[in-house]
């Protein structure tokens, strides 16, 4: 299930200030924890999904060298909540994944698997105990994000968007981690559709493959 998008950002006021104005969603959490890696971060509710905006607090961490490398202009990782990281994370080490990180703490476990290996963006599935619910708990979002629901402008996360020289391929990398079928619903133009959103894969002339685009709805 498509559940949260994290994005990295120099200057995080900034960038929180035009969510808010933009879309109109308030914040929910702010997670003390990511300090560890040089982080801060702010998470947003857009129904029971998550935009979730990080900046770095010092420099050599992975997110300020995503930020410089790119510019800040694309999307860094792509979150799904499962009913089973741990099968997951034994497939994508059989495809030869490798993991970047796994996270654990009461009725929580996270699986980020390395964007070496998967391309465009850091892939992670976790799973919340409690969490079946969408408006149930949600560790990541802290424990009343339900407070911070606002459905005046934007309802819900329905897709992200994969830019990439060869889509068709790429989608085939992405469906064999995630166990899906690759649709192809218009020329040049591959899904993979989940239970709940769908991750889009478009033509681009990049050199590399991107998290280009969040679509909201």
């Amino acid at each position: 299930r498509l559940r949260q998008v994290c994005l990295v950002a120099s200057d995080l006021a900034l960038e929180c200030a035009r969510l808010k104005s933009i879309f109109g969603l308030q914040e929910c959490y702010r997670d003390e924890n990511v300090g560890k890696y040089g982080l801060q971060n702010v998470l947003f509710p857009v129904g029971s999904n998550f935009i979730e905006v990080v900046s770095p607090l010092r420099s050599g961490t992975a997110a300020g060298r995503f930020l410089e490398r790119h510019g800040g202009r694309y999307g860094y990782m792509v979150i799904m909540d499962c009913d089973d990281p741990e099968r997951r994370r034994g497939h994508a080490v059989s495809l030869g994944v490798r993991v970047a990180n796994v996270i654990r703490h009461r009725g929580y476990l996270g699986v980020q698997l390395h964007p070496k290996d998967t391309g465009a963006a850091i892939l992670e599935f976790n799973n919340t105990v409690g969490g079946i619910d969408p408006m149930g708990p949600y560790a990541p979002a802290g424990p009343n994000w339900q407070r911070a629901v606002r459905t005046g402008v934007t309802r819900r996360l329905a897709a992200v968007e994969i830019e990439c020289p060869d889509p068709g391929q790429f989608a085939a990398r992405w469906a064999r981690i995630l166990e899906r079928p690759v649709q192809s619903p218009d020329e040049g133009q591959y899904r993979i559709a989940l239970d709940a959103g769908a991750i889009d894969f478009l033509p681009a002339a990049a050199s590399e493959a991107v998290l280009a685009g969040v679509r909201l709805e």
